[in-house]
C-alpha cells in the first residue's frame, strides 16, 4: 500500500536515544519546514514517518519501508537519522541540496504518494568528508533577513544534504564560535592547519610572550590541553602539527638559528605531534588523528625528516587550484606531484574548490577548472587509496556551488564529466535552461590561462592583486616587483607590468565573446532563472571581463608615463579605476532578497580597493603633468577651446578631485586619446 504525504504528514521522532538526540531533532526540523513549505494546506489524510533505532552494519546507514500507510526509517546513529530524513526531502519532496545557495523555487503541490517498496542507504566510498569554510569574510559580515547565524546554518545544512559529515567551521575565532553549531546538527569537527587541535592562538592568549615553543613550551602544551578539553565530548578528527603564528613555518621568525636544517626543524615537528597525541588520548578514548602534509611539511615529508604514528590519517594537498602537485610559495612553483609513491594506508586530501593566493586564484568568482580536470585528479586521489578524508576549502559557498555539487558526487562514488554535471545543474537550478549548462561547461575555456597546465587559469586575484602590486611598486619608485617573479620574470617594472597586460589583452577576445553570447543567453531567459542566472555565472564572467580590461588599462597608462604623456596616463588609468568600481558595482547589483549585504564585506577580491589603487595613480600622473596650481588639466576638461587662454580669472570652480577631474573630461570635447580596447 502506498503512502499519502502531504501537508498533513506528521514526522515522529525515535524512541531510544541516539548518540546525538540534538542532531536528529535538528534534521526533523528540516523535514517538518521542507514539508510546510513544499505541500499547500488541506484536510487530506495522509501517511505519517515513524523514525525507530535499529542496528545497521554500518555507521551512518539506514534503511527505510513504505507500508500500510507509513513510512518507517531506522538507523543505527544521529547521522544516519540525519542522512534518512534529507534523503526524503529530496527524493519525494525535490529539495536539491543547495535549494538555499542557488535561490531553489519550491512550488506548493496539495501532495504526492510515495510508492510502496525497501530504500536503504549506500555507503560513501571517503569516510570523513567535508568543507572547510575558510576565507569566509561574507558570511562573517552577511546578516541575512537579519540573522548572523542564518548563512552559517544553511551552510552546515547543505553539507549534510551533500552527504558530509565533517567541517572546519570556519578559520581562528570563527571555528570555536560555529563548532557547537556543527556539532549540535551531527557534524565531526577538524581544524585549520595552522591551528593545532583547534587550540586558541598563542599570541591571542599569550600577547605579550614570544611564540617560541622552545622557549615556552608550557604555555603551548597549556593551550592544547584545553582545546581537548573543550573538545571531549564532540566528534572530532583531531589536527596535529606545528606552524608558525601567521600561518607561515615556525622557523621563519627564528632568528637564533636553531632550526636551520630539515632534521632539527623535521624533529620538533614529530616530537610535538606525539606530544599532542598524548595529550588528547588524556581526555578522549580512541581518538582519531590527522595532519597535513601542506607546504614545507610536505617537503619535510618526503625528505624523510618527519616520524610520525602509522595510525594518523595523513592529509595530502592540492595546490590551491585544484591540481594534486605542490601549491606555489611566493615565486617558487616546482609542482612537485603531491600524492604518495605508493596507496597510502590513512590517507586523505585537502582540496579546495576556492583559493585565496594573493596571486590568481579564485575567491569570490569560480574556480576556473573544467570538472573533467577535477574528476581526473580526484581519480588519482582514489588509486592512491586516499579515501579516508576529504576537506574541500568552500570558501563562503555560493560562489563555489557549481564545483562543490561536482565533488560531492565525487565522494558519493560518482564519476563527473563537464557534459553531464552541467546538464544536471541546469536541470536542478536553472529550470534545465540550456543557456545555464552551456554557460558553467564553456567558463574554464574563456578564462585567461597564465601558464601551461590545465589548472593555470585566472580567477579574479589575477586582476584585483596583480595591479595593486604594481601601483604599490610604481608609487615607491621600485625597479621591479619582486611579487611578480612568478609571473612576469625578474625584469624591470616597467616590462612586468606590459607582461601581465599583454596577458589580459590576448585573453580579452575570447572572454569578450564568452561573456557577449552570456548577455545574449540571457535575453532568452526570464523571471526568477533569469535573475540566478544573472547573479551567478553571468556575474562571474563580468567581473572577469572588467578585470581583464583593467589590466589592459593598466599597461595604457604605463607606457604613457614613460612617454611622458601624462594625461593619457592619468585618463588610462581612470578608464582602469572605472573598471573595478563597476565591478564593485555589480557585486552589489547582485544582491536581492535573502542576499541583502552578501558581498558587503568582499576585502579580499576587494575590487573597489583596486580601484582606489588605479586612483593614486592617477594622483601620480596629475602631479608629473599637471601645472602646481592645479588650474591647466582643469581648464582643459571644463572650457571650451576659445576659452582655455583667457585667465582674467584663473579658477571659477572649485579645485577638483582627481576623480572629479577624470569625470570631466568624459563630458568635454576635448581629444582625450585612442580608443580603450
Amino acid at each position: 500500500m502506498s503512502m499519502q504525504m502531504n501537508r498533513n504528514t506528521v514526522v515522529f521522532p525515535p524512541r531510544g536515544a541516539t548518540d546525538n538526540d540534538a542532531a536528529v531533532a535538528n534534521a526533523v526540523s528540516i523535514l517538518r519546514r521542507d514539508i510546510a513549505r513544499r505541500f499547500l494546506p488541506g484536510d487530506a489524510p495522509a501517511g505519517n514517518i515513524v523514525l525507530a533505532v535499529a542496528p545497521m552494519a554500518e555507521p551512518e546507514a539506514w534503511a527505510m519501508e513504505i507500508a500500510g500507510g507509513t513510512l518507517t526509517l531506522r538507523a543505527g546513529d544521529a547521522l544516519g537519522f540525519v542522512y534518512g530524513l534529507l534523503y526524503i526531502s529530496e527524493t519525494f519532496l525535490k529539495i536539491r541540496p543547495f535549494w538555499f545557495w542557488m535561490d531553489q523555487r519550491i512550488e506548493p503541490w496539495p501532495g504526492v504518494e510515495l510508492p510502496e517498496g525497501v530504500y536503504t542507504s549506500r555507503p560513501f566510498p571517503v569516510r570523513y568528508r567535508g568543507w572547510f569554510l575558510n576565507d569566509e569574510v561574507l558570511l562573517d559580515a552577511w546578516r541575512p533577513n537579519g540573522d548572523p547565524e542564518l548563512g552559517w546554518r544553511m551552510a552546515l545544512e547543505a553539507l549534510l544534504r551533500c552527504g558530509g559529515n565533517l567541517v572546519i567551521p570556519g578559520t581562528d575565532q570563527n571555528s570555536h564560535i560555529h563548532r557547537p553549531l556543527a556539532a549540535g546538527m551531527g557534524l565531526w569537527i577538524t581544524h585549520h592547519h595552522a591551528e593545532p587541535l583547534g587550540a586558541e592562538m598563542f599570541l591571542r592568549a599569550y600577547p605579550d610572550q614570544d611564540p617560541d615553543y622552545s622557549v615556552h613550551p608550557e604555555l603551548f602544551h597549556a593551550l592544547w590541553g584545553r582545546a581537548a578539553e573543550e573538545q571531549k565530548d564532540q566528534k572530532v578528527v583531531w589536527c596535529l602539527g606545528f606552524r608558525g603564528q601567521a600561518d607561515m613555518p615556525f622557523w621563519a621568525h627564528d632568528t637564533q638559528g636553531r632550526f636551520d636544517t630539515d632534521e632539527k626543524r623535521g624533529a620538533l615537528i614529530s616530537r610535538v605531534i606525539a606530544l599532542q597525541q598524548e595529550i588528547v588520548r588524556k581526555h578522549v578514548a580512541h581518538p582519531v588523528f590527522c595532519t597535513n602534509l601542506y607546504g614545507e611539511v610536505m617537503e619535510l615529508y618526503g625528505k624523510g625528516c618527519l616520524t610520525l604514528d602509522p595510525d594518523i590519517i595523513l592529509i595530502y594537498a592540492d595546490n590551491g587550484y585544484g591540481a594534486m602537485v605542490s601549491r606555489r610559495q611566493g615565486n617558487h612553483d616546482p609542482r612537485i606531484p603531491a600524492l604518495p609513491a605508493e596507496p597510502a594506508a590513512h590517507g586523505g586530501i585537502y582540496y579546495h574548490a576556492s583559493f585565496y593566493d594573493l596571486q590568481a586564484a579564485g575567491h569570490i568568482t569560480h574556480l576556473p577548472n573544467r570538472v573533467d580536470y577535477v574528476n581526473g585528479q580526484l581519480d588519482q586521489v582514489l588509486e592512491k587509496n586516499l579515501r579516508e578524508f576529504w576537506i574541500v576549502n568552500c570558501s563562503n559557498v555560493r560562489p563555489h556551488v557549481y564545483l562543490l555539487d561536482a565533488i560531492r558526487k565525487k565522494w558519493a562514488g560518482r564519476d563527473i564529466s563537464d557534459g553531464q554535471h552541467s546538464a544536471e545543474f541546469a536541470a536542478d537550478y536553472y529550470g534545465g535552461a540550456p543557456q545555464a549548462a552551456r554557460a558553467w561547461r564553456d567558463y574554464p575555456a574563456a578564462m585567461l590561462p597564465f601558464g601551461p597546465e590545465q589548472d593555470q587559469h585566472a580567477g579574479e586575484q589575477f586582476y584585483t592583486e596583480i595591479p595593486r602590486l604594481i601601483a604599490h611598486a610604481r608609487i615607491r619608485g621600485d625597479d621591479t616587483a619582486h611579487g611578480l617573479f612568478w609571473l612576469a620574470g625578474e625584469r624591470p617594472l616597467v616590462e612586468q607590468t606590459a607582461y601581465f597586460s599583454g596577458l589580459c589583452r590576448d585573453n580579452l577576445p575570447r572572454i569578450q565573446a564568452y561573456v557577449s553570447g552570456l548577455e545574449r543567453d540571457a535575453a532568452a531567459l526570464s523571471g526568477e532563472t533569469r535573475q540566478l542566472f544573472d547573479a551567478t555565472v553571468l556575474l562571474h564572467g563580468r567581473l572577469q571581463l572588467l578585470g581583464t580590461r583593467g589590466g589592459i588599462d593598466l599597461g595604457r597608462g604605463f607606457r604613457a608615463l614613460e612617454a611622458k604623456d601624462y594625461l593619457s596616463a592619468f585618463l588610462a588609468f581612470g578608464d582602469g579605476a572605472r573598471c573595478f568600481l563597476d565591478a564593485d558595482r555589480l557585486l552589489r547589483a547582485g544582491e536581492y532578497g535573502v542576499w541583502d549585504g552578501f558581498y558587503a564585506n568582499d576585502c579580499l577580491a576587494d575590487y573597489k580597493h583596486t580601484a582606489y589603487l588605479f586612483q593614486k595613480l592617477m594622483g601620480l600622473a596629475r602631479e608629473l603633468g599637471d601645472d602646481p596650481s592645479h588650474h591647466r588639466w582643469y581648464r582643459l576638461a571644463v572650457f571650451p577651446p576659445g576659452e582655455r587662454e583667457i585667465r582674467t580669472i584663473l579658477v571659477h570652480h572649485n579645485h577638483m578631485t582627481d576623480w572629479a577631474l577624470y569625470q570631466a573630461f568624459q563630458k568635454c570635447e576635448w581629444d582625450i586619446g585612442a580608443k580603450r580596447y
